[in-house]
Formats: structure tokens, C-alpha cells, sequence
């Protein structure tokens, strides 16, 4: 199920962290879905780490984004593998019934522990996945990390091999700044996994002394037009990189252009 386009070219959305974790849990997620929507987004991804309320926070949500004809993405920070390698039940059922009471009709997760699960793991997890998720009619958008086990290349090969295997095909939610953070080059990623790529998580990075940082893209040390040229010109791209400015909206409003600008140039 392909997310709906808004104005011309791959929807551009709003990940809600970009306006500051303190910002958010003080205004709540609703407010800043207000804010994106008056900037121009096409939709918002709501963060569930964010969520003060969530019985409260998240039917309010639902009636605004369905009101306004909006996209909305719901993210659960919670991984689909245990440490053990087993799949999470509990925590899948959680963020699949989270996601349906904000109306999401996508749900992006990552694989958490899945590189130590034993074969007999493998089987009855794809298993139980795939029923779940067919049960509930959600398309599950498995994102690369920032840990060694969940957001490298070969891990995510392994995992997205494995579930093939088991016929289960996942679409995958490709966040353009989370392979700086474990050393993996972007563009050979972009390369790699297009094909299965869905959503992007559009972000610059610079590198401090200890760390690296997610910038907006046209401040980014990497090669941020040429990652997303490698990318689905047509698949959903959210901003998450951080929006500050004494005009929120106005600093939203002119983010959206330069993604927008850059999605309509790869696609001509």
C-alpha cells in the first residue's frame, strides 16, 4: 500500500523529532502535526518515544491527519527481535494496534536482536510476522539503525534474506544519516537496497569531534544529492533532522522546498 501524493512528485513528510524531543513532549505531537501541515507537509510521522498520553494523543491525531488528508507513518522505537533473537510478540501486537488507532497505515520498526535467533526462531518468527501483519493490513517498513546488529549493511542482508527465503518480502525505511554512525558507506547502501526501499528518512550529517550529528541537508558533509538520486524518486521522503528558528514554520516551509526541489530534479 503506496502512501498518497500531495502536490507534485513523492510525498514529503515531517518525522515529529525534527522539532526537538523537549519542544514536542511539552507542545504534544498534534501540535507540531498543525505546524507541519500549515508548512505544507504532505504528512507527519509520529514518534511513539515521544507520546505523553498515547490513549489520548493518538485518537486526536488520527482525526486531524484524516481530516486534513494527510500521510501519517507511526514509529515504534521498540525493536521486532528480543535480545535472544526471538521474535517480540508483545512488542509487535503493541505497535500494530498503536499504529491502528492513529490510523497508520505503516509501521516502521527495526530488527533489533535478530542476528542471534537459531533456525527453529526463523521459522515460527517469519511465520507469526507474516500473519500479523497480514491480519492487520499494515505495511511494516524495517529501518537500518544506528546499532552494529540492526544498521549494518550485512546485517540487514542477512535479515531481509532470510525473511525473502521465508516469503516474506518487507519494504524498508532508509534513513540517510544512520550508516555515518556505524562507519557504512551511504551511496554503496542506496545502491544496495533500492529496490526494496519505500521511505526515506532525508537528513544531513556532520561529523564533531566524538560524534556524528544530523544536519539539514544542504549543511550535510555527505553526498546527500547523490544518495537520494540512488533511491526510488517516487517513494515517500520525511525530514528528520533538526527544524529551529524563531518561525517554525517558515524554516518547515523552506526545508520542504529544498526536498522537494531535489526529488523533482531526480525525477526529470
Amino acid at each position: 500500500m503506496a502512501l498518497s501524493v500531495h502536490n507534485a512528485g513523492a510525498p514529503a513528510l515531517i518525522s515529529l523529532t525534527s522539532f526537538g524531543n523537549a519542544e514536542v513532549r511539552r507542545h504534544g505531537q498534534l501540535y507540531f502535526a498543525r505546524l507541519s501541515h500549515a508548512a505544507g507537509a504532505s504528512g507527519v510521522e509520529v514518534r511513539e518515544e515521544l507520546l505523553i498520553d498515547a490513549a489520548d494523543e493518538l485518537p486526536a491525531i488520527a482525526a486531524y491527519v484524516r481530516a486534513q488528508g494527510l500521510d501519517v507513518v507511526y514509529s515504534c522505537p521498540q525493536p521486532l527481535f528480543a535480545m535472544d533473537g526471538a521474535l517480540d510478540t508483545a512488542v509487535l501486537q503493541h505497535a500494530i494496534a498503536a499504529a491502528q488507532t492513529l490510523g497508520a497505515s505503516w509501521l516502521k520498526m527495526s530488527i533489533g536482536g535478530f542476528a542471534r535467533q537459531s533456525v527453529a526462531h526463523s521459522a515460527t518468527g517469519f511465520a507469526a510476522l507474516k500473519t500479523a501483519i497480514a491480519e492487520a493490513g499494515i505495511t511494516l517498513l524495517i529501518e537500518n539503525d544506528q546499532t552494529v546488529g540492526a544498521g549494518t549493511v550485512q546485517a540487514l542482508q542477512r535479515f531481509f534474506a532470510a525473511a525473502d527465503a521465508a516469503g516474506l518480502s518487507l519494504p524498508m525505511t532508509f534513513d540517510m544519516g544512520n550508516w555515518h554512525y556505524l562507519g557504512e558507506c551511504a551511496l554503496q547502501a542506496a545502491q544496495l537496497f533500492a529496490s526494496r526501499v519505500a521511505y526515506v528518512h532525508a537528513k544531513g550529517v556532520q561529523r564533531l569531534p566524538a560524534k556524528w550529528v544530523a544536519v539539514p541537508l544542504a549543511e550535510s558533509a555527505a553526498a546527500w544529492r547523490a544518495i537520494l538520486r540512488a533511491l526510488p524518486g517516487d517513494v515517500p521522503r520525511a525530514i528528520e533532522y533538526p527544524l529551529i528558528g524563531d518561525d517554525l514554520q517558515a524554516v518547515t516551509r523552506h526545508e520542504l522546498a529544498v526536498l522537494r526541489d531535489a526529488t523533482a530534479l531526480q525525477n526529470h
